[in-house]
């Protein structure tokens, strides 16, 4: 039996964030509603998980 070898995966920068690990999201006040407002705050991509590189599969 011969043991296969692996092959590296390629990873590549991710699409959402750019290669960031980061996008911007719009803050929303108010209990029910949820009014939009003009402010906008950072959060965590959840392509890469904050890493900034998307495996090619995804």
């Amino acid at each position: 039996m011969t043991a296969r070898k692996k092959t590296p995966l390629k990873l590549t920068a991710c699409p959402d964030c750019s290669g960031n690990g980061e996008i911007t999201e719009t803050v929303r006040v108010g209990a029910r509603k949820g009014r939009v407002t003009d402010d906008r705050q950072a959060a965590l991509c959840l392509t890469c998980l904050g890493t900034g590189e998307a495996p090619d599969g995804e």
